[in-house]
């Protein structure tokens, strides 16, 4: 078998662990009403972007319980790189389309959508797809590159990271989305809510001087938590990241997983990351860290899931 193939293989298999046939539901979208009980976190599996969102938010809710007519939005994709999409360095741009499109039937004022690129930034926002398809969608870029725009924000339940410099946009927006891609990273172990929060401050290299796990953690306590994170597990990156070197280092999921939680969606997307690639959550320790800092919970069986295949 050749090892595209094995991937393809450990991908369903993998899914199938984690979504569970049993625990699918109707993905119709015609009623308008929330759900009875609460919904913590939902995992869709199978579906495009844009559709995935559709039935994951109508589970929480609908996006008409997090943004309201008039509000500011911000959504931070992971928009790191100068890589196409077929590559999974970044966001996928159909979704971030798509929740920004949400955003705008919610009646939000302004939608801007940003990121600290580690790349330059116009070619990681072009070659991303994502400025354009954020623009098509009436939605605005806005540069994360000049320290011009960030301010300095208290920390105070933080460990080693007691200040830091956060993006203005956030600290002005009314309610903002939290928009990783799921992926492989050489030195956090994997990329997913909490490591996407590096996008919103301004001095990285401090975060790898005093214990890089321990300070996403702490990033995590920021007062001004996302109203979602919204996984994108469309495409992930097994191997080789977070940029990536070809399509070799992609598996195509087809997958979603929102949560408010950072740690509860983190955990999850890991259990559906260590099907495709065996990777131990404990390597991953900015999620142990930040469920100490009462940041979220890692016990998803005390929390309402809600596991859908399309």
């Amino acid at each position: 078998m050749k090892r595209r193939d094995f991937f393809k293989t450990a991908t369903v298999a993998g899914l199938a662990t984690f979504l569970k046939p049993e625990d699918a539901l109707s993905a119709g979208l015609s009623s308008s009403k929330a759900p009875a009980v609460k919904t913590d976190m939902v995992a869709v599996m199978g579906g495009e972007p844009e559709e995935m969102l559709l039935v994951a938010l109508k589970e929480m809710g609908g996006i008409g319980k997090f943004v309201k007519k008039g509000q500011k939005v911000v959504i931070k994709p992971n928009i790191g790189w100068d890589r196409k999409p077929e590559l999974a360095a970044n966001t996928n741009p159909d979704l971030i389309a798509a929740l920004v499109k949400q955003c705008k039937i919610a009646g939000a004022s302004q939608i801007i959508v940003f990121d600290h690129t580690c790349h330059d930034w116009k070619k990681s926002y072009t070659n991303s797809g994502i400025e354009a398809a954020v623009l098509k969608a009436g939605g605005k870029m806005v540069p994360g590159n000049d320290e011009s725009y960030y301010a300095e924000v208290d920390l105070p339940h933080g460990v080693n990271l007691k200040k830091t410099k956060i993006h203005k946009s956030l600290l002005e927006c009314d309610v903002w989305f939290n928009v990783p891609i799921l992926k492989h990273h050489g030195g956090a172990k994997n990329t997913i809510s909490m490591k996407n929060l590096m996008g919103i401050v301004w001095d990285r290299g401090f975060f790898h001087r005093n214990d890089l796990h321990q300070c996403i953690a702490d990033t995590a306590t920021f007062y001004k938590k996302p109203a979602l994170n919204i996984v994108d597990a469309y495409r992930i990156m097994k191997s080789n990241g977070p940029q990536g070197k070809s399509e070799a280092d992609v598996v195509t999921l087809k997958s979603l997983i929102m949560s408010p939680d950072y740690v509860a969606v983190d955990t999850a997307a890991m259990k559906m990351f260590s099907q495709v690639q065996p990777t131990d959550i404990k390597d991953v320790r900015y999620i142990d860290l930040a469920e100490k800092l009462k940041v979220g919970t890692q016990n998803l069986e005390k929390l309402n899931v809600k596991k859908i295949k399309l």
